[in-house]
């Protein structure tokens, strides 16, 4: 069933409500728990599923990504199997970038055209969650379906931040309305019990896609229609047999600095909602690490990725990422820190010492809190980073403030003694 399915990754736009992290880095291709990227997900949620043709369009800031993606998903030679990249492309027929979901998928066609396939499943690369593919693919076989559209019930608080759908009995779509302000009672459709004692009686589109090959193409020719959600799927429903894939797990679509921080400081609870440990794991690049190794560290509800040298105090509800190297009497609370590429030698540490200049990682005596360090900073010894009066939100050069949360910048060097 899934060898008739090809997938396709949409890389997403600037990514602005994501900045600073998005300032040197497409959305899909930012840091998650310490080891992994965004893209990791969708990725690894298609191959437990056993679709193993996948396109990931790209199109801003795309080099991280394009090298992770090139780095990562290697198959046999016997295989059919593949992750390609396809960058947004002018061509003599389009001298245009891509100009949304629907336009990035009309400009990849003709890279789709060259392989046996009735199905085409599109997914957004920034989004946390896990889905059993194969289940909604059946479904979408077994009733016949054109179209079939992944939905997740939410509360009436959450309404306007969706595109909401109405089904039947039989979860077919019946009606679409784009983000409703008010007046939305009507559009409740029928749920689990379970998501009905929550409150959560509406539908939302996840953006998550199954077309058959020959409407997908009969939908994407011959027009302008740039989006799908916007345009492609609500002009749709009346014409083509539409279904929803009612999904009740947990989902997240990453778009802002606060949803991106509780996604990852949620991974340290003792039952996370999303789960790393569980059968179908993240895959991702198979780095040569050593083990990580942490001296005289009171660590509290966190996790500690591969080759890090930690010699902190107390690190309590916080993610530290690949390579980190943190120094003596250290503090670090709801925290996510990226890490590094890569090891400084012990020569460029010595020279960086004699000339009182922080090395990479996190100097000694730091007291860090609600922040999220980029990777391949350096923060010097003494550093106070979010731990007094609550910081008013904007960019201060080497990092911004967004409700209450410090990001401190991509190679940022945070001297000696700084308070933030």
């Amino acid at each position: 069933m899934t060898s008739k399915v090809i997938s396709i990754v949409l890389g997403g736009g600037q990514g602005s409500r994501l900045s600073p992290l998005t300032a040197t880095r497409s959305k899909p291709a930012v840091p998650i728990a310490g080891k992994y990227r965004l893209v990791d997900i969708p990725i690894s949620n298609c191959l437990h599923a056993g679709i193993t043709r996948i396109y990931v369009l790209t199109q801003f800031n795309s080099a991280s990504l394009n090298k992770h993606i090139k780095n990562t998903y290697h198959f046999s030679s016997f295989s059919d199997a593949f992750v390609d990249i396809l960058a947004a492309e002018q061509t003599p027929s389009n001298v245009t970038w891509y100009q949304g979901t629907a336009d990035a998928v009309r400009q990849s066609l003709h890279h789709l055209a060259v392989h046996d396939f009735d199905y085409v499943l599109i997914l957004s690369g920034d989004q946390l969650y896990q889905m059993d593919f194969e289940e909604m693919i059946g479904q979408h076989i077994d009733t016949g379906a054109e179209i079939s559209i992944a939905t997740i019930p939410v509360d009436a608080a959450d309404v306007p931040g969706f595109g909401i759908l109405k089904t039947d009995e039989n979860n077919m779509v019946t009606a679409f309305i784009e983000k409703p302000k008010k007046d939305f009672e009507s559009w409740a459709s029928e749920v689990s019990d379970e998501m009905k004692a929550e409150g959560r009686v509406y539908l939302a589109s996840m953006g998550i896609y199954i077309f058959n090959r020959k409407l997908l193409y009969e939908l994407l020719e011959g027009n302008d229609r740039t989006d799908f959600g916007k345009e492609i799927i609500p002009q749709s429903i009346s014409e083509h047999k539409v279904a929803s894939y009612q999904y009740e797990g947990y989902w997240t679509d990453i778009g802002t600095i606060p949803s991106f921080f509780e996604a990852n400081l949620g991974l340290t609870d003792d039952i996370p909602k999303f789960n790393l440990f569980g059968e179908n794991h993240i895959y991702t690049r198979a780095r040569m690490l050593p083990p990580s190794k942490i001296s005289g560290t009171l660590l509290e509800h966190s996790i500690i990725a591969d080759g890090c040298i930690i010699n902190a105090k107390q690190i309590t509800r916080s993610l530290i990422g690949i390579r980190t190297r943190i120094g003596v009497d250290t503090i670090i609370e709801n925290c996510y820190v990226m890490g590094s590429d890569n090891y400084q030698t012990l020569e460029q540490i010595a020279e960086l010492k004699l000339s009182s200049s922080p090395i990479m990682g996190i100097g000694d005596r730091c007291k860090i809190k609600n922040a999220i360090i980029d990777k391949n900073t350096y923060i010097g010894n003494d550093v106070q980073i979010n731990v007094g009066a609550t910081l008013p939100d904007g960019d201060f050069g080497t990092h911004t403030v967004q409700d209450g949360i410090v990001v401190v910048k991509k190679r940022a060097i945070i001297p000696n003694g700084t308070i933030i």
